[in-house]
Parts: structure tokens; sequence; C-alpha cells
């Protein structure tokens, strides 16, 4: 570990005094290319960092500190960290070079010049960036529409990483940061959130949380009709909601459940009531109730006499739900 407490500039000349003495003479020594004080090497975590150094043309002592640790004094190696060591090229460079880097390794590096007349410490700043992570993501969620919500999604890098939310399907972006608050969320809310973390460092780090949103069922549509007596009558009643509903059909006040005489199919969230051969008796109101744990709702439907409909909501619903009648009319044929 190459870090350590932050000394003030008399104390580290003084350490560079006594420790350049200790140092053989005959590295060469004219002039220090490196960084000026004030640049600094930016480095991924994990990777190689070296911070340069050139030596050339008249005698001295040369040493690496960071901060007060002494890491190198001249070519003897005073750290224990096996990721550290020198490139030097005959006697023009002494370059200090670390393997991957990690966050510990960030700081001050001084390649320190010992000359016949002064001391010439020159110094960098070595940043380490950490590329995006999320390390702690809501899990998965079943709410009732109408509570409120906070989804977090917390992340750490450096330098610290942007936060972006998404509600995905259709995509839609979100104001949030670590925390998304959502007010009484609604149906049309629910869905699969995206969080994004990035911080240009390296690819952005993207995780993901499902809300499934419940709410009581909502009759969306219904399909009366007309039968003659002996032919097919058939009824439909469409709902929404989470969790998918449960159907019932009445006839007045009396509950129907399938027989020779009605058969009744459930497709998901639709149903449907069908009359294989109708009589005078099977004229007139039913009703079609859909209900889950959050509410139940009802509506009214009719089977008329040829001529008489009323209230058959039109043939543009007859088509839409095509498919559905050829379905239950083929599963009567095959007796399912």
């Amino acid at each position: 570990m190459l870090v350590g407490r932050k000394p003030c500039w008399r104390q580290l000349q003084a350490s560079f005094f006594r420790l350049l003495c200790l140092i053989p003479t005959g590295f060469p020594v004219r002039s220090v290319d490196m960084q000026r004080a004030t640049d600094n090497i930016t480095v991924r975590q994990g990777d190689t960092a070296v911070i340069r150094c050139y030596v050339d043309d008249k005698f001295s002592k040369v040493a690496w500190l960071n901060r007060s640790n002494i890491i190198f004094a001249g070519q003897d190696k005073w750290s224990l960290d096996p990721r550290v060591d020198l490139i030097t090229k005959g006697q023009l460079e002494y370059s200090l070079r670390i393997q991957k880097v990690d966050v510990y390794d960030e700081g001050s590096y001084t390649c320190s010049i010992q000359t016949k007349q002064q001391p010439k410490p020159s110094m960098v700043y070595l940043i380490v960036q950490v590329p995006a992570n999320i390390y702690k993501m809501s899990e998965d969620m079943t709410v009732n529409e109408g509570s409120n919500v906070t989804l977090s999604c917390l992340a750490s890098g450096r330098p610290d990483p942007l936060i972006t939310w998404r509600l995905l399907n259709p995509s839609e972006p979100l104001d949030g940061e670590e925390y998304l608050d959502i007010i009484g969320i609604m149906r049309n809310q629910a869905g699969r959130y995206e969080c994004k973390a990035s911080n240009d460092v390296a690819t952005p780090d993207v995780k993901y949380v499902n809300v499934i949103v419940n709410y009581a069922p909502t009759i969306k549509k219904t399909q009366s009709s007309e039968a003659q007596i002996g032919r097919m009558g058939s009824l439909l009643c469409e709902a929404t909601a989470v969790p998918t509903p449960e159907f019932e059909w009445y006839r007045d006040d009396k509950r129907l459940s399938s027989s020779q005489n009605i058969n009744i199919q459930v497709l998901g969230t639709s149903t449907i009531l069908m009359i294989p051969s109708v009589t005078e008796e099977d004229y007139g109101k039913y009703t079609c109730v859909a209900s889950n744990r959050l509410g139940v709702q009802n509506a009214s439907l009719f089977l008329y006499r040829p001529g008489t409909g009323r209230d058959i909501n039109g043939s543009a619903c007859v088509s839409q739900s095509l498919w559905l009648f050829l379905a239950c009319f083929a599963c009567l044929l095959f007796k399912c």
C-alpha cells in the first residue's frame, strides 16, 4: 500500500536531504522531464500507471516517494508492494510503474532529484478512476394501483456516476437519481424500469426492475346478439384487470354454469356464453360479472329475437372478436 500521512513541505524537504545522503552517487542528472507539479495522471482501476522521470548529464541522487513513504531510493526498493517497479533505460529514465492500480494508490508522487546545489523534487498527482457499478437495486415488486412506490438504484464509481431512469415499452425517460418516487402509481405505469449508471470511465452499468400494478376489473367490451329459435346464440364479455379476473354469468338472479343447454368459455380476460340451440325461454337479459381481490364490475347483455335487437354494439365488435367466436365454436364441435 503506497499511501501515508501527508507531511508538511519543510518536513518533506528535510526527509529528502536525509534520504539522498544515503544514496550512492554516480546517477547522472541534468533535468527532470515529467509532469509539472500541477499535472495529473488519470488511470482506470486495474490498469497500469507509469509516472515518468528522465535524468541525465550531471551526477546526483534520485528517489521516488508517495506522500511520506519512500518507494525507491536510487535502485533500492523500499516498498514491499510487488505491483511497483522501476522503468530504467540506461541512465536516462527513472520512471515509476504501478500495475493493477487501485483506489488506495491515488495521491501525490514525487521524483526527488538531488543536485550539487539543491534538491529538485517534482510532483504529480495520480487519479484513479473506477467504472460505474450498481451495487444495490430494488427487487421486482407488485403493488396496488394508487399506492406510492419508491425504486432505488445505488451505484459507486470515481468520478461519481450519473444515474438515469427509463420506463420501457414504450421508452419513457423519468426524473430520478438514486431514488425514483412514483406518487399514486397508475396501471399504465406498470412495466420494466431501467436504471443506468454512467461516468464515462467504461460502458455504463444497467439493471432492471419489474413493477406489476394490481387494479380492479373494468369491463371494456360487451357483445349482445340476435338468434333465431333452434340456432346458436352467443354473448361476449371482455374485461381488463390485474390479477386476471374471474367471470360469472347470471340470468336474473340465477348463476349459470356450463350444461347441455349452455356452454361458458373463459379465454384469459374474455368470456363467452354460447347457447347451442336457442329456445323461447332463452331470450332476455344476462349479466356478466368480472371480479378479482381488488373489486368487481358487472355489465348487462341481451339475447334478442331477430329484428328486435336494440343493443348489439355494432358489427365492428363482431369482427374484432371473430377469433374468439371461432375458437369457442370449434371447442363446442369437438366437445372440449
